[in-house]
């Protein structure tokens, strides 16, 4: 239905849950976290690929070099649910921090700004997060009532092509936002030409440039924070931990 949003299932329920931000410039804050089903980006490395790696589709994935199918059956990760359900859900969990993640939650954003609506109707003192791969502008009205943009440009690491990935009327919109920060996902040193190429060309200062550990596992996470903190250092650039995969590893719903 056209007034449904199409959410991440979590078990039975949508992927709606409470815990602390993990990434980018409000880690450790506490948050609630509605997570939308549907991407317009599909990252090799990518640790929410449920939300559209489905069976059918021809997507690369890291995990394809695992034994047997490992594509989502898609009407078990993903369901429906209206506005006003997942406000009401918000409501309950007493939190005023909500962030919109996917997924590339902008594909919804007209049905998530009456998500937001709702919620300030019932109390000013929501405040709204989108994390976005920053290929799609916001709309004025969705803009309206964010507060923080964690964008997240993808590199060549992704294995995604330039043309889908960086969109320069989107990257412009989101460098002259002041409201927008940059969390770019690095996997090895090479990466680091790529992301000083995006600052220059976007002019994006320092202190809104992040710069954050590809992992999914804490293994992995370890094994690559030393050299990133020694680049940041260098660089000038900000560094953003994953602080659920170290303390949960792959688990999801924290």
């Amino acid at each position: 239905m056209s007034d449904e949003i199409v959410l991440a299932k979590l078990g039975d329920e949508p992927e709606i849950f409470y815990s602390l931000q993990g990434e980018g410039v409000s880690a450790g804050v506490p948050s609630i976290f509605i997570r939308t089903s549907g991407c317009n980006l599909q990252c090799y490395w990518c640790d929410t690929d449920y939300t559209w790696n489905w069976k059918g589709t021809n997507y690369r994935h890291a995990r394809d070099n695992l034994a047997g199918d490992n594509k989502f059956e898609r009407s078990q990760v993903q369901l429906r649910i209206t506005p006003e359900a997942i406000a009401q859900r918000i409501l309950e969990l007493k939190c005023h921090n909500v962030i919109f993640t996917g997924g590339e939650p902008l594909l919804q954003q007209q049905k998530l700004t009456e998500v937001a609506s709702k919620l300030l109707a019932q109390n000013s003192a929501y405040e709204f997060e989108a994390e976005t791969n920053g290929t799609i502008i916001p709309l004025a009205a969705f803009d309206a009532i964010m507060h923080r943009y964690n964008v997240s440009p993808k590199l060549a690491n992704s294995r995604m092509d330039i043309d889908s990935r960086l969109r320069s009327d989107a990257m412009l919109w989101f460098a002259n936002c002041p409201k927008a920060t940059f969390k770019f996902v690095v996997s090895a040193p090479s990466d680091e030409a790529e992301v000083a190429a995006i600052q220059e060309r976007y002019s994006i200062a320092g202190r809104r440039l992040l710069v954050m550990p590809e992992a999914r596992t804490q293994h992995e996470l370890e094994k690559n924070r030393g050299w990133i903190f020694e680049l940041c250092v260098r660089r000038g650039w900000r560094y953003s931990d994953r602080l659920h995969v170290a303390v949960f590893g792959e688990r999801r719903g924290v």
